[in-house]
């Protein structure tokens, strides 16, 4: 399975192997990696290189390294985890500028509401009323009812997301909006009638879902990313 590692780059090289071992099932989740003995002779690496790259496999949620008698390093089941994380990190520590983060959100908010207006059924349809009504009822009530309002906005753009049917969409969304509010706290003006020109806008998301047309659900998602990210650079070039 692993072979001999350029020297010039070994610990890398020893990821990269068995890396690819665990993503194309060679190495099964829950099993054990061979021996640091064994490892070391097969790579023709020192030990402290293992161990770096086991270090770095282990960052990478591959691997788990456990110590004592019953020790070793165990392969992870591969999930979603390490890559919301990280992406959570980005986005809570305003790592992204708000251009990035604009394009990223047109095109994948876009993305998702027009899958989610070719694959929603009856229930989803209820359900995006359903929340559609929750989120008028706090907005309703005033400065007292926004940040329930703020959630309920949330959980209708992962309910969109959920109905497109694509993993990938939903775990990326998922951590983008547990850790947006810093941007919005930094840049973006908390005032009533923001907030109900964001309502508007998911009236016409689910409209347009409901209508099952998938283009005009992409158009509305993209220029709600678009003007909201234009109200967030005015402020902050303020």
């Amino acid at each position: 399975m692993f072979k001999q590692v350029k020297q010039s780059k070994a610990y890398q090289d020893v990821v990269d192997q068995i890396q690819e071992a665990i993503m194309t099932g060679n190495l099964k989740a829950g099993s054990l990696l061979p021996a640091e003995r064994e490892l070391k002779e097969k790579f023709a690496i020192s030990r402290g290189t293992l161990r770096e790259a086991l270090r770095v496999l282990e960052q990478k949620g591959l691997i788990e390294i456990r110590t004592g008698v019953a020790g070793g390093s165990m392969v992870r089941e591969v999930n979603s985890d390490n890559l919301s994380e990280n992406l959570g990190l980005l986005i809570r520590n305003c790592a992204v500028s708000l251009q990035n983060l604009a394009e990223f959100r047109e095109e994948m908010e876009g993305g998702v509401s027009a899958l989610a207006a070719q694959r929603a059924g009856a229930d989803d349809i209820a359900l995006l009323r359903a929340l559609l009504l929750e989120a008028e009822g706090q907005l309703n009530l005033g400065p007292s009812g926004w940040d329930a309002f703020i959630r309920i906005d949330e959980q209708l753009h992962l309910a969109l997301a959920r109905m497109s049917g694509n993993l990938l969409f939903l775990t990326v969304l998922q951590s983008l909006y547990v850790n947006i509010h810093t941007y919005y706290v930094k840049y973006l003006p908390r005032e009533e009638a923001l907030l109900k020109e964001n309502f508007a806008d998911l009236c016409a998301i689910v409209a347009a879902v409901e209508a099952h047309d998938g283009d005009q659900a992409r158009a509305v998602a993209q220029s709600h990313v678009s003007r909201f990210n234009r109200y967030m650079e005015q402020k902050g070039a303020q």
